[in-house]
Formats: C-alpha cells, sequence, structure tokens
C-alpha cells in the first residue's frame, strides 16, 4: 500500500509540474500583450502559475481537515523559495536586485511575514503555551479575519503592480509572439485541471504516508509536500537566471513567497481556520528570520553574490536536518 502511495505521490508531483509549466505559458503570452515588464510578469501571472500547486495542496488539505499540511505547506515552501530557489540562481549566477524589488516588494513579503508570525505566535506567547513541550498542543490559530486582512493585503499590492505596469509599460520588440487566444485559453484550462488533481492527489498520499512511516503531518508538510509543490518556481527561476532573466527570477520568488503567505494561506484559513502548534510556531520564526537574512543579502551590494547563495543552500539543509530530528 505504501508504494502505491508513493506512485501517486509522484504523479501528482508530476501533474502538478506540467500543469504550472502550461499554465504559466499560456499565462505569459497573455501577459505579453499587455507589454508589461519581466519583472512585473514574474511578480503576477509567473507567481500566480507557480503558486498553484501551493494553493490546490493547502485548500485540499483545509477541505480535509488536514490543517498541520496547508500551513506547514505555505511555510516550507516559502523557505524552499528563499533558500533553495533563489540561493541555486545566485550559485549559478550572481543575481542584481532590480530597484523596486528593493523598494516595494521585498519590504512586502519581509512586513507580511512578521505580521503572520506576530498575529499568530503572539498570542501563544502569551498563553504560555510556548513552554511546554507537547509539539501537538494548539497555540493558537490563523483565524478568519487574519485571513480576510490578508486577502485584502494581497489584492491591494496587486492593484499598486497593476498601475505601475500601466504608468511604466515596456517595449518588448525581441520577445516571442504570444499565442492565439484559443491556444492561451487551452493552456489555461489543462494546466489548471492537472493543478488541481495533481494537488489532491499528493495530499491524499502524503497524509497516508505520513502515517505510514510514523511522521507527523506537519514535518511532510514542510519537507515533502513544499519540496515538491515548489519545483515549479525551481524550474522556472534556474532557466530564467541561466538565460541571464535574473529580474523574472527574483520576482517569481517575491511574488510566488508573498500569494503563499497571502492568498494561499488566507483562502485555507477561510475555509477552516488553521490551528497552529508549536512546531508550526518555530517555523514561522524561522521563515522570518530567513526573510530578514535575505533581506541584508539583496541590499548590500544590491546582488546576491555566489557565497551568499551558498550559504543559502547550507541554511536549508541545516533546516531540514532539525526538523527531522525535532
Amino acid at each position: 500500500m505504501i508504494f502505491l502511495n508513493i506512485l501517486i505521490l509522484l504523479a501528482g508531483f508530476t501533474a502538478l509540474v506540467k500543469g504550472a509549466d502550461l499554465f504559466v505559458d499560456g499565462s505569459s503570452a497573455l501577459a505579453r500583450r499587455f507589454r508589461v515588464s519581466g519583472l512585473v510578469i514574474g511578480l503576477t501571472i509567473v507567481a500566480m502559475g507557480t503558486s498553484l500547486p501551493e494553493l490546490s495542496v493547502s485548500t485540499a488539505a483545509a477541505l480535509q481537515g488536514s490543517n498541520e499540511i496547508a500551513l506547514s505547506n505555505v511555510v516550507g515552501s516559502n523557505l524552499f523559495n528563499l533558500l533553495v530557489v533563489l540561493g541555486l540562481c545566485a550559485a549559478l549566477h550572481p543575481v542584481p536586485t532590480d530597484r523596486a524589488v528593493l523598494k516595494r516588494d521585498y519590504p512586502v513579503n519581509l512586513a507580511t511575514t512578521l505580521v503572520v508570525l506576530a498575529f499568530v505566535g503572539g498570542p501563544a506567547l502569551f498563553s504560555g503555551r510556548l513552554s511546554g513541550l507537547g509539539m501537538a498542543d494548539t497555540a493558537s490559530a490563523v483565524t478568519r479575519p487574519l485571513a480576510a486582512l490578508l486577502m485584502a493585503g494581497f489584492i491591494a499590492y496587486l492593484a499598486v503592480l497593476v498601475i505601475s505596469a500601466r504608468r511604466n509599460p515596456t517595449p518588448q520588440e525581441d520577445a516571442p509572439e504570444p499565442f492565439s487566444p484559443k491556444r492561451c485559453a487551452l493552456q489555461l484550462i489543462i494546466g489548471l485541471a492537472l493543478i488541481i488533481a495533481g494537488g489532491e492527489a499528493v495530499v491524499v498520499s502524503a497524509k497516508a504516508i505520513a502515517r505510514a512511516a510514523g511522521m507527523s503531518e506537519t514535518l511532510i508538510g514542510l519537507t515533502v509536500v513544499a519540496l515538491g509543490t515548489s519545483l515549479p518556481e525551481l524550474v522556472t527561476s534556474v532557466v530564467a537566471a541561466r538565460k541571464g532573466e535574473t529580474d523574472m527570477a527574483v520576482g517569481n520568488v517575491v511574488g510566488s513567497n508573498l500569494m503563499n503567505l497571502m492568498f494561499v494561506l488566507g483562502v485555507s484559513a477561510l475555509i477552516h481556520p488553521i490551528g497552529v502548534n508549536l512546531a508550526s510556531v518555530t517555523d514561522l520564526a524561522i521563515l522570518s528570520a530567513v526573510s530578514v537574512l535575505c533581506c541584508l543579502f539583496l541590499y548590500t551590494g544590491r546582488r546576491i553574490d555566489r557565497w551568499e547563495g551558498a550559504v543559502m543552500l547550507a541554511l536549508y539543509a541545516a533546516d531540514v536536518a532539525f526538523a527531522i530530528i525535532r
């Protein structure tokens, strides 16, 4: 039975990656018709497309009452995006940072991470539940009011991006000819169907594997599921970095993390408030610390160098080891 679940898990990941690939291609073709920059495409269309696996998995987990997977998938994916996706891109090619990312996008990402930690970890600290040893005890929750706040922030952020793109159109004479509307629609429909089916398969099989292996849902959501749903971001950003399109790579990571925190977590918590245990609060604190570190890397020299990328990859390996030991 566990072998069958592993096959289902792999099939789910394959469907997620292929579905996201089709969705991104179709969406990017539509975006080119509006003549927006690579950074804005990365922050919006590509970020949304590559974050659809997280949305599918976390929403499916929330509907099934598997709240630990819903939250740990978001936190684990954001850690993977910052440390592995961005770190690997920097290791391959030093990543310069666009001024808009430094002044607008990354500060929003950092502030959102800290706000979620404050709303989730604050009640736990005041209640004194963090002093206990029970990892499974619910310390606080991602409530519907917090979810509504995150959704409102996401809509406002998108509005700012759209207004900025309309005020500063970018000529794209060398861009490939956009697909026909019919082909765009077909790729969007097929891609979305694969993403939804793959997300459902990943949640079901991951829960079965976790139970069989004696692992907590938090651990498997933080590692296996997070890695699988972050594969589209990894593939998209690494390919972009190798082609020298670092704006697209950075925009994809920052945009995906914002969508995960604001939209994916918001939708999941609106469906069902997410109980947060000690392990999840710890992981949110780690994500906040990593976000601050990446902020320092981005602002010093306005780029991420190869050695900084290597440090980020080493930190992710250490975090996974800590999660397994814990």
